[in-house]
């Protein structure tokens, strides 16, 4: 019978058979599924060790057992949760453990409402769809670490979205957020009752925060995914010569977005609308590069930045936002576009998508974001 399970040497364990001392010699035998992975050989006549030296090796095979335990710990928690987010408090990951697994996608919820509506879910759906090895995360502000959420919840969005396996939900807090970053400072002095555009302020702040600190890609809430964006350091071009902030992505500590963050507080004021989002993009990509006209569908580029042509989100401007909600004698194919910007705050949530009106948005939902669409049309019938 095996008794004992010890560390032979630095990356190799070894199993001793107990009661098998026959003639004063000891045998020793690889564990098999090590041997796959470190070819070492066991010694097999280890010298004779003083009292000492055996206690010092009882400590190191205690401390190498609690490591090797905490890292199956780990890899057992990563491998049956990560992808698997049931949205209660004492069952989900960290904030911080899903985002340092890295390349996430990011949405923020900057309102109170815990009730995301269609369009937010059909954005979170639809990224998680195409994006399936990544996490993508809801960051909701009026979630928080004492809201007592089970599987038999009334919001109908957080078990349709708490379902997809790559889906969390978390709490937006800001001023853990904004920590180490230059908007702490900023986040202590404002008094948002006094702001005119907090929700979107708050939400310009915290997007930019969040991938300075862990990368991936932010996306808005109106934002539905059709393919994978392939550049890592991207801005979106809402025209030509403007950015948007309403879709970007970066690797963490990314120079450029601390430099925007710092503009964020320089240059911050909070009564113009856009004045930290797209504007604050816009003027801090046209100190690094001499922007100019689109022609055709080509993306430029500038210090190592991907600045995508609007044909990637913007195939249709936001003067002409209503035609997502009208129908069309032919759909287009969008085949130039990774995404598309539905342009919900032209919209102050008057037009929505109803099922069988065969306008171009019912089409996109039935295509990229199903189960929100049926879940779409199960509440019509209950109505």
């Amino acid at each position: 019978m095996l008794q004992k399970v010890w560390v032979s040497s630095p990356g190799s364990w070894a199993l001793q058979e107990s009661n098998s001392h026959r003639r004063g010699k000891k045998r020793c035998w690889k564990c098999r599924f090590v041997r796959t992975i470190i070819q070492h050989p066991c010694r097999r006549h280890a010298p004779k060790r003083s009292r000492k030296e055996r206690m010092l090796r009882k400590i190191q095979i205690c401390l190498c057992f609690c490591f090797v335990s905490g890292i199956l710990y780990e890899i057992s928690l990563l491998s049956s949760c990560v992808f698997s987010y049931l949205p209660m408090a004492q069952h989900y990951l960290t904030p911080e453990q899903v985002l340092n697994l890295g390349k996430s996608i990011i949405f923020l919820e900057t309102t109170e409402r815990l009730e995301p509506p269609p369009l937010v879910s059909c954005s979170v759906e639809s990224a998680a769809r195409i994006y399936q090895d990544r996490p993508i995360i809801l960051f909701m502000r009026g979630l928080n670490n004492e809201t007592a959420l089970d599987m038999n919840t009334s919001y109908a969005a957080f078990s349709l979205l708490s379902s997809m396996k790559n889906v969390f939900l978390f709490p937006l807090q800001m001023e853990t957020v904004f920590q180490e970053t230059p908007l702490l400072q900023w986040y202590n002095q404002v008094v948002p009752e006094q702001e005119k555009n907090w929700v979107h302020v708050s939400s310009d702040a915290s997007r930019l925060a969040l991938i300075w600190k862990y990368g991936g890609i932010y996306m808005d809430t109106d934002v539905i995914s059709i393919r994978p964006i392939p550049q890592q350091s991207f801005l979106a071009a809402q025209k030509s010569r403007f950015s948007s902030n309403g879709i970007f992505g970066f690797p963490a500590r990314h120079k450029f977005v601390w430099d925007c963050m710092e503009n964020f507080v320089l240059k911050y004021n909070g009564n113009i609308w856009g004045n930290q989002g797209p504007f604050l993009m816009t003027r801090m990509l046209k100190t690094l590069c001499n922007l100019t006209d689109f022609q055709g569908t080509e993306d430029h580029s500038c210090q190592n930045i991907s600045f995508l042509n609007p044909q990637r989100f913007y195939p249709i401007p936001y003067p002409a936002w209503s035609r997502y909600y009208q129908v069309w004698d032919k759909s287009p194919s969008f085949n130039h576009s990774y995404a598309l910007h539905l342009w919900n705050f032209m919209n102050r949530n008057r037009k929505v998508v109803v099922a069988g009106s065969n306008t171009l948005a019912e089409k996109l939902y039935k295509t990229y974001c199903p189960t929100t669409y049926e879940d779409l049309i199960q509440n019509a019938k209950h109505r």
